[in-house]
């Protein structure tokens, strides 16, 4: 009885400690960067470059992160999270991803298509009727335009692929979608549900029928509207419970949880070569309101907050075909159809790359005109954070910053430059 009295007093710590172990046991092993075919000497060289952006102020600070054959082979924070308090850039510090949040909603579609909720050619209707009666704007000679009825309604793959017509309000129906106050990527200021900015977005022009262009927009946070519908649960709740916590994904979310004021990293401008601290609020160019905003709005475009090593982990899930440490997010298959491209005679805009379901794709090197591999899958986001997942090398690069509008500094050639020069085996 004595024993088990003493069990009764110690369980809540050593289910503490139990869990804190898990955790740590969920960590990406660190590697040597020569165990997984990578040079030191190299790799330190690329972090006196982004060091050197940094003092001639071109950027306040980031991190860099980069994963071979599973394992951490470089991570590299550098300058400061916050210029004014002089806060010390660290791994941990959290990020506005923006457009990075675009690979996390496809992700959750393809989910539910493997859970039998949908599929990727449903109409969008579906799950949001107001998108029975598409419209489209089209120019007119002279000015003005003419609205007519799509030629089909809209699919998820459309919306997957960037082919459902929708921009980001500023095609030529722009004074309909500015009346609607639909015209940024920016939402976290939003005081309702993302479905009822969705709603209202649906009775307004698009720029292209369904399956035509490829026009970069609106599509993916109609799409995390649909999570919703499909699954019959909030978008940031099935975030949370389907990806975030199976992947140890500890500091992913749409807004700021109070406790970790000190993580999130200033946004910085761009202004006459230099840098300057952005505003407060406002506009997509300041701090937003990730903090102190309505916290009502969750948009799968471009809305969420994420670190270097949780995102590394989602796209090391992808790399590994659908799942991290024993956790299946999806199939093999489902990655597969993810990361081809899907744009056939669709004119993509980039030269050497197309455009899979939430990613683009690297098809010809030599046109691409930089170090990479065919099958090279990534994307970013508008505050200047960028990854990409290199199959063939069995690589995961995270690179992180906070820099709106950017002046062009031409920092994202330089690390793709470094990292794949550090490559020796």
């Amino acid at each position: 009885m004595k024993n088990h009295h003493i069990y009764l007093i110690l369980r809540p710590l050593l289910l503490v400690l139990a869990l804190a172990l898990t955790v740590t046991a969920q960590e990406i092993p660190k590697a040597k960067p020569e165990d997984v075919g990578m040079s030191s000497p190299r790799l330190q060289t690329l972090s006196a470059t982004l060091d050197g952006y940094v003092k001639n102020e071109r950027l306040a600070g980031g991190v860099a992160l980069v994963l071979r054959r599973g394992k951490v082979a470089y991570l590299h924070a550098f300058g400061e999270r916050d210029r004014e308090s002089k806060s010390a850039m660290k791994p941990d510090a959290i990020f506005r991803i923006a457009s990075q949040s675009k690979a996390l909603t496809s992700v959750a579609i393809m989910m539910l298509q493997e859970e039998g909720k949908l599929t990727i050619g449903d109409p969008v209707s579906k799950f949001i009727p107001e998108f029975a009666n598409s419209t489209v704007a089209v120019p007119k000679d002279g000015g003005g335009y003419d609205i007519v009825k799509a030629k089909r309604q809209i699919t998820l793959r459309d919306l997957l692929t960037h082919t459902s017509g929708a921009s980001y309000g500023g095609g030529p129906a722009r004074d309909k979608w500015q009346e609607a106050k639909v015209n940024s990527f920016y939402f976290s200021d939003k005081d309702e549900p993302v479905c009822e900015t969705i709603r209202r977005m649906a009775s307004l022009p698009m720029d292209a029928h369904p399956g035509e262009r490829y026009i970069y927009g609106y599509s993916t946070d109609i799409l995390g509207c649909v999570v919703e519908r499909a699954s019959g649960m909030t978008f940031n709740a099935f975030l949370q419970q389907k990806i975030f916590d199976p992947l140890g994904m500890k500091d992913t979310s749409f807004y700021l949880p109070m406790n970790k004021l000190d993580r999130l990293a200033t946004v910085y401008s761009a202004k006459d070569g230099k840098i300057e601290r952005a505003p407060n609020e406002g506009t997509i160019q300041s701090q937003g309101h990730y903090v102190n905003g309505p916290r009502k709005s969750f948009s799968g475009g471009a809305g969420l907050l994420s670190t270097a090593s949780d995102y590394a982990r989602f796209l090391q899930m992808l790399l590994n075909g659908g799942q991290l440490d024993g956790k299946r997010i999806l199939s093999r298959k489902s990655v597969e159809l993810m990361t081809t491209d899907h744009m056939r005679s669709i004119n993509f805009g980039r030269e050497g790359q197309g455009f899979g379901l939430g990613f683009s794709v690297v098809k010809d090197v030599g046109a691409y005109g930089a170090p990479s591999s065919i099958g090279e899958y990534g994307w970013g986001g508008a505050y200047h954070s960028t990854y990409w997942v290199d199959p063939k090398e069995q690589l995961v690069v995270v690179y992180m910053t906070q820099l709106l509008p950017t002046g062009g500094v031409d920092d994202y050639a330089k690390l793709r430059a470094g990292i794949y020069g550090a490559i020796v085996d």
